[in-house]
């Protein structure tokens, strides 16, 4: 990095200073500048470089209070089960049920902790101070782990049709647990009965109208569509085979159209919050389109991926990968002196955020930004001992529109 970045990273870095348990009642001081930065944006992508860092979860709560009082936001989009999330949605909305219940029916531990209900009661509070139409909603858009979905479809062919409604119990079934292409050798059969339970209902439609009401047949339809895109993505190999896309690529494209339909159907602005690997605007995991990339196709500069980065620390994830063993604290050190995270660190040692886009026109920057690099990046699991070595190459123009620095990471704090 030459001093001319060094120099410019110094210049235009937003300091962070809320980020910390110790912190006063956070203002919004300090993101006022994102003001001019996002005023044309219609959706941005939250990152973060692992699920269990506390002062992620922080950060994007300051976030989103912001976009949402002052920027015209009206959703959350979570990398969360989108049939799931309705329970969420309806405790932010209504008041219904209780929260921590609706987090953990999400069935992801990232989401079950204090941090995240902290978020989804200021939601609720919001909530009950504004007209309806700025309320703020939590919407999940993860095809994976559509329980709530046949649950609610299984009610409904009780009524309609009897000899249909035991889909919990079958094949069907085994979409509640099942997770990115753990099904590839049930597919022709599963894509059948996801796809030919959509096609009774929308052909039933009428007849089922007259007992339930249209908007609870629309809601029944769309229950249908998640199983059938929750059967797509459970079934396909995960990188693919013979040309055909795989399981993780097919999951990023059905959480961006989930995100372009939610956009569409409000009048507000969307944050998305995902790992960095799905909010990046290029590919993840070396060839994986991620959604970010078709967010950026779909709205160009309307979309904005801003990173998460941090320094040194903890944080939690499951160790060894393992998709059964509990999430546990990590321990980190800094990372070499030529990834992004020590140079960002080396041109400013606070917290703090950097809008990329700004640095376009400057040469210096330019080179900087178009070089290939180093980050960090750990999901749900991180592999034992060597995960403190783990590093993912970048190109930061490629991929990003700004980056957030946390100095240092500690654990997100389980719910119990």
């Amino acid at each position: 990095m030459t001093e001319d970045v060094q120099r410019w990273l110094k210049e235009n870095a937003l300091l962070l200073k809320n980020l910390h348990p110790e912190a006063s009642e956070p203002g919004h001081g300090d993101l006022e500048p994102l003001r001019e930065v996002l005023g044309d944006v219609r959706v941005l992508g939250m990152g973060e470089a692992t699920h269990g860092t506390s002062e992620f979860f922080r950060l994007k709560h300051l976030l989103l209070r912001f976009l949402v009082e002052e920027m015209g936001f009206t959703a959350l989009a979570m990398e969360a089960s989108v049939s799931a999330a309705q329970a969420v949605d309806d405790y932010v909305l209504y008041g219904t049920g209780d929260a921590a219940d609706a987090l953990a029916g999400l069935g992801f531990w990232t989401w079950r902790t204090r941090e995240m209900l902290d978020v989804i009661e200021w939601m609720r509070d919001h909530n009950r101070t504004v007209p309806q139409d700025r309320a703020v909603r939590f919407v999940g858009i993860d095809p994976q782990r559509c329980g709530p979905s046949l649950v609610a479809l299984a009610a409904v062919l009780r009524t309609l049709a009897p000899e249909r409604a035991d889909i919990t119990g079958g094949l069907l079934g085994t979409l509640a647990e099942a997770s990115t292409g753990s099904l590839a050798a049930q597919r022709p059969q599963l894509l059948a009965e996801a796809r030919d339970l959509e096609r009774f209902l929308q052909e039933e439609r009428p007849r089922l109208a007259s007992r339930i009401g249209g908007a609870a047949v629309d809601r029944a339809l769309r229950h249908a569509r998640m199983v059938v895109a929750a059967a797509d993505v459970a079934s396909r190999p995960p990188r693919g085979e013979g040309g055909e896309t795989g399981a993780l690529a097919a999951r990023d494209r059905h959480m961006a159209q989930e995100v372009i339909s939610l956009e569409e159907g409000t009048a507000g602005k969307v944050a998305v919050w995902a790992h960095n690997g799905h909010v990046c605007t290029d590919c993840y995991a070396q060839d994986v389109p991620a959604m970010g990339q078709h967010l950026k196709d779909h709205y160009g500069e309307r979309y904005y991926a801003l990173g998460l980065l941090f320094g040194e620390g903890a944080f939690r994830a499951r160790p060894g990968n393992s998709a059964t063993r509990p999430p546990r604290k990590h321990t980190i050190s800094a990372a070499g002196p030529r990834s992004v995270e020590a140079q960002l660190a080396s041109a400013v040692s606070e917290d703090h955020l950097i809008d990329l886009r700004a640095g376009k026109t400057r040469p210096a920057v330019t080179q900087w930004l178009e070089s290939p690099q180093f980050m960090r990046s750990f999901g749900a699991g991180v592999p034992r001992v060597r995960y403190r070595f783990s590093m993912t190459q970048t190109v930061l123009m490629r991929e990003y529109d700004g980056l957030a620095y946390v100095a240092r990471s500690t654990p997100s704090v389980p719910l119990s």
